[in-house]
């Protein structure tokens, strides 16, 4: 049964995305307890989450393309369009599974913006703080669409006094 192929893969796929909120959120934490190491050591599991997660969705779309070739349907029918031709009783196991996925997904975006966010306060934070130090280390320029980009013209490093 095709669909239980579906369910299944709507399965691992709610487990990657809660797998990836969860680094999202540890990540936050190390933040705010300035753990550099540990943010940079998320950001990379992060990275590779991400990456399975991607696996999962194609793996699913996979799924679902099958499912709707196999009903005469267009391979890119979306997985909520080809549940009037599941059986009765297997909806609305898929449709909660579809509803939470889609949920976590928010959650997920969610935390990426806001840890996005922290992370550029941050780093403006530690150039604020070096250009306080080195005010004339560093340049700040704009580019065509106005984006501001902080240089730093090749001069001596910051060198401890004795």
């Amino acid at each position: 049964m095709h669909w239980q192929l579906i369910a299944d893969s709507l399965r691992e796929e709610l487990a990657e995305y809660g797998a990836l909120l969860g680094r999202f959120e540890q990540q936050q934490q190390s933040l705010f307890a300035r753990d550099a190491d540990a943010v940079l050591r998320l950001g990379g599991e992060i990275e590779d989450q991400a990456r399975i997660l991607q696996d999962c969705r194609l793996r699913r779309e996979r799924a679902s393309a099958s499912l709707a070739t196999a009903l005469g349907l267009p391979a890119d029918t979306t997985l909520r369009a080809l549940l009037p031709h599941i059986e009765s009783d297997a909806r609305p196991l898929l449709e909660a599974l579809i509803n939470e996925v889609n949920h976590l997904l928010h959650r997920v975006r969610r935390a990426s913006r806001q840890n996005h966010t922290l992370l550029a306060q941050a780093v403006e934070i530690h150039q604020e703080t070096l250009r306080q130090l080195r005010p004339d280390a560093f340049m700040k320029t704009y580019s065509a669409a106005g984006r501001v980009s902080v240089a730093a013209p090749s001069a001596p490093a910051l060198r401890v006094a004795g």
